[in-house]
């Protein structure tokens, strides 16, 4: 019997924001009489979102970071078990997912993902510890104190890449979500939460990314940049866009 670590993180990161998004929908509710998403409509998302974080988690690895192997062997996209997920892919099968629930309820697409980004950061600080369980993802050579030895490593240190990412991306990223969408009340207004989290993520993202090491068959784009840090720049940009049309909306309005 064998642990999957990645696979009871994606569990725990499930459950643990769904609890949370509950509560975020019950508090607003509370306090600004918020009827936009009730409780058995948000359960209801809950299906939809997990069958668009595995496959789009799994294909977005496979065309993002490995698509000439698995373009050969393509019964090997089946093995999930082995590993092999990436967070930019697993957001586009979100979004996807959260589209066509959307359309089916008739309810606004960014009352749903606003909710969702608010709780996302627990999946991916649970994400990230599970890939320094599993020794994997690892950091670029350091001489540091905390630098560590991985098994897959080499005999050398190295930075723990993954906990600086399940700092940054889980919970410094989670603070300042729910900071704005809660304290600042930005979840009222309908988008801001979710081209901040792009944004926020984007950039907590690309600095993870200058202490980990590319992966081999990859390496550097141009030299310099990651595939992370290139999908990145495209989720920060699209961040950004979103925020722009929301305050040109606001003026027009």
């Amino acid at each position: 019997f064998q642990i999957r670590w990645y696979s009871i993180a994606y569990i725990v990161g499930i459950i643990l924001g769904w609890i949370y998004a509950i509560k975020i929908i019950k508090e607003m509710v509370r306090k600004h009489n918020f009827t936009m998403i009730k409780k058995t409509v948000f359960d209801d998302l809950i299906i939809y979102l997990i069958i668009g974080i595995v496959l789009g988690g799994r294909l977005g690895y496979v065309i993002f970071y490995n698509f000439e192997y698995y373009s050969k062997n393509l019964f090997e996209i089946l093995k999930l078990w082995e590993g092999g997920m990436s967070f930019h892919g697993g957001l586009l099968g979100i979004i996807i997912a959260t589209i066509i629930f959307s359309k089916i309820k008739r309810i606004n697409f960014f009352y749903f993902t606003d909710i969702i980004c608010c709780v996302a950061p627990i999946g991916l600080f649970l994400g990230r510890i599970a890939n320094f369980i599993n020794g994997e993802l690892f950091g670029k050579i350091s001489t540091l104190p905390w630098a560590i030895v991985f098994p897959n490593g080499g005999n050398i240190s190295r930075h723990p890449s993954q906990i600086y990412e399940a700092i940054l991306e889980g919970i410094v990223l989670f603070i300042l979500i729910n900071f704005f969408a809660l304290k600042k009340q930005l979840l009222l207004k309908v988008g801001y939460v979710s081209g901040l989290f792009l944004i926020f993520y984007s950039i907590a993202r690309i600095i993870g990314e200058n202490f980990r090491e590319p992966d081999k068959h990859l390496g550097y784009f141009f030299n310099y940049f990651s595939m992370g840090v290139l999908l990145s720049l495209a989720t920060f940009l699209a961040g950004c866009f979103i925020i722009f049309l929301i305050k040109n909306n606001e003026q027009n309005n």
